[in-house]
Formats: structure tokens, C-alpha cells, sequence
């Protein structure tokens, strides 16, 4: 899954979003940002903000009763909430670093998973509510089964992508079948993952300072 995750504008999102050929202005820091929060979302018409936790444009009301802020890659296919956006609503939230929690010694600790670009292309559905006063864009972050050299960390991960990927992700007027190998549960390129402090576990702290590593790098290599 990914719960939490963190936008610093870096050398290598810039060039990130200059391979995908959309022109936005990426906050310079936006840290331990939470579902609920408004994200940047990059799709095939531009770059825009939208609020992290999917309403169908079908549904009667804007409602949090249901996790909706990750869509399983299993299921877009079938899903009545995501096989709409997964034909033809294709988005891209991209990210310096993302966070995960796993336990340690009888406590659950914080982790920063980022690679050596801090760049990172996550796979996004999205929809435009319009029952309300306002039309309402808001994504979900697509998950797939973790590589197993992270499933020390977690069961799920996001579906990172590469840049070939995130063009034909982007491409809505191309079908992508639900076992398309950009889901498969592998690592596309290495990563680097810390402890990071504790405090991160409260939303409502966003001092970039938090994220700095508590111990050393562990990096893990690409499947490919």
C-alpha cells in the first residue's frame, strides 16, 4: 500500500516530468502528505491538483466510509469504482519518496523509500465528481503485489513506473490490460530505503526535517 508519501522538488522530478513532457510547477517541499490531502496529478491534458481519495462520479455523496486512496492493480479490471477510470482516466502522482511502516521490535517504525534520482512516477486513477457546488478531481494510487526484496518492508507496494511506462500509462486512447508486466511485482530499478523519526506518524507534522535518515541506506537492487 502507500499511505504517505513526500514532494521536494529535485534535479531528477524535474527531469522526471520533462521525459513526460508536461509542463507544472511542483511545490518546493510537501511533506508527509496524507489521504484526504490535494496531491499534483499529472495527466495526459497537464498537470493539476486533486484530492487524494477517489469519489466515483457516480456516487451520491462525497464519502471516506471506504478506502479509496489505493486501487489494487488486480482488480481495475473489475472494480465498478475503477474499471471506468482504469480505460480511460489514467493519471501519474509523482513523488520524491514515499513512507512505510513495519515492525520492529514490537514497534512499528517509519521508513523513507525513494531511489537514487528521487523521482518517482506512481501510477494514478482518477474521476471528476460533479454534484456538488464545485466539480471535485480526485485520484487513487494503483498498488501491486511487493518484489520480494521488499516484502520485508510490506505486502504491497506502489506501481512505480518507468518512463516508457508512465507515456503509455498516460495514453488513455491505449488499452492496458490488468496483467500488463508494468504490474508485475518487481523492482524496476534499485531503491534505497531509512528509518526516519517517529514524529511522521502524525499527519499533521510536515517539517521536512523528519524525513532525514536515522540510520544508515539500505539499498536494494533491480529485478531486471
Amino acid at each position: 500500500m502507500c499511505g504517505r508519501f513526500n514532494i521536494v522538488q529535485t534535479p531528477g522530478l524535474d527531469a522526471l516530468l520533462d521525459s513526460l513532457g508536461i509542463a507544472v510547477k511542483l511545490p518546493p517541499a510537501r511533506c508527509n502528505i496524507a489521504p484526504t490531502e490535494s496531491v499534483p496529478l499529472l495527466r495526459h491534458e497537464g498537470g493539476g491538483e486533486a484530492r487524494w481519495w477517489l469519489t466515483p462520479s457516480w456516487a451520491p455523496a462525497v464519502d471516506q466510509r471506504y478506502a479509496m486512496f489505493n486501487a489494487r492493480s488486480e482488480t481495475l479490471a473489475s472494480s465498478r469504482v475503477f474499471r471506468g477510470p482504469f480505460r480511460r482516466q489514467r493519471g501519474i502522482v509523482p513523488m520524491s519518496s514515499f513512507l512505510e511502516w513495519r515492525k520492529e521490535a514490537g514497534a512499528r517504525v517509519p521508513w523513507l523509500i525513494t531511489n537514487a534520482e528521487e523521482a518517482l512516477a506512481v501510477a494514478a486513477l482518477w474521476d471528476v465528481w460533479e454534484r456538488g457546488e464545485a466539480p471535485l478531481l480526485s485520484c487513487t494510487l494503483v498498488t501491486t503485489e511487493a518484489a520480494p526484496a521488499f516484502r520485508d518492508w510490506h505486502s504491497r507496494m506502489p506501481v512505480l513506473l518507468t518512463t516508457e511506462e508512465a507515456l503509455r500509462w498516460l495514453d488513455n486512447s491505449r488499452a492496458i490490460d490488468s496483467d500488463d508486466p508494468l504490474f508485475a511485482p518487481e523492482l524496476k530499478f534499485p531503491l534505497r530505503l531509512a528509518p526516519v523519526a517517529r514524529a511522521v506518524g502524525n499527519a499533521s507534522r510536515k517539517d521536512p526535517a523528519l524525513m532525514a535518515p536515522a540510520a544508515e541506506w539500505v539499498a536494494l537492487d533491480s529485478d531486471r
